[in-house]
């Protein structure tokens, strides 16, 4: 029977889930969020080679801000594994159930030693469709994409992540962005349409949504205000091939 956990590994040692992802980066994981991950989430928010390209957080990134961020992502993801552990229950042929999110989304590095150190963040969300210049629109399709079921083929997601600066130019991302589509998102959330949201001039991030199947459909101004400046918005785009 397939766990309804599947394709997530568990560890041994702690019973937590994860992703791993494939050779040259087999010393890379993908877990839930943790409590403790506050003190490396501050470090690496603060500098200004990841906040530059962030819309939402707030800098300097406090300790309250980390700790009030980092309780919501463990709740979301306890949200999921639960429904997920309830379905083992509820359906024993082991049919797979669509859920709505990733229950693993930060990215660690594990050292020789066994332990593992936080390097970044990888997620799907509800498309919040920055590209649709007209508000009262903009406003509507959110609302009709949120209502939508697990699994509908026709929910456009978006995927938001940031990697520990130290790391950049690895192909880490790269890799973890594909694996968390090709492994969760496709087959246990039934995505077909998934966006990407740059800031202009942000080409490292744009190549890595390309390198995974996304198309540059080009530059859009909706208005953004980020810590007071103006930006530039950049949409990328892919669709699941028929």
């Amino acid at each position: 029977m397939t766990s309804q956990l599947h394709p997530l590994e568990i560890n041994p040692q702690t019973g937590e889930p994860f992703l791993r992802l494939a050779a040259p980066h087999q010393n890379i994981i993908i877990t839930p969020p943790r409590q403790g991950d506050q003190s490396v989430t501050i470090q690496h928010i603060n500098d200004p080679a990841i906040y530059r390209w962030l819309e939402n957080p707030p800098i300097p990134y406090l300790p309250e801000h980390a700790d009030s961020w980092i309780q919501i992502v463990i709740k979301e993801s306890d949200v999921t594994l639960e429904y997920l552990r309830k379905s083992e229950e509820e359906f024993p042929d082991g049919l797979l159930q669509f859920v709505d999110a990733c229950p693993v989304r930060h990215i660690r590095e594990v050292k020789e030693d066994g332990t593992d150190v936080l390097l970044g963040d990888v997620n799907f969300r509800r498309s919040p469709f920055e590209e649709v210049l007209d508000e009262v629109e903009r406003k509507q399709m959110q609302e009709d994409n949120a209502k939508k079921q697990a699994g509908d083929p026709t929910i456009v997601y978006a995927i938001g992540d940031w990697l520990a600066a130290s790391h950049h130019g690895r192909g880490i991302m790269t890799a973890a962005i594909g694996l968390l589509m090709t492994a969760w998102g496709i087959p246990r959330m039934g995505v077909r349409h998934v966006v990407a949201h740059t800031f202009a001039g942000n080409i490292g991030s744009n190549r890595v949504f390309e390198k995974n199947g996304f198309v540059n459909r080009g530059l859009f101004d909706n208005g953004k205000i980020a810590r007071g400046e103006k930006k530039i918005m950049t949409l990328l785009e892919w669709k699941h091939e028929q």
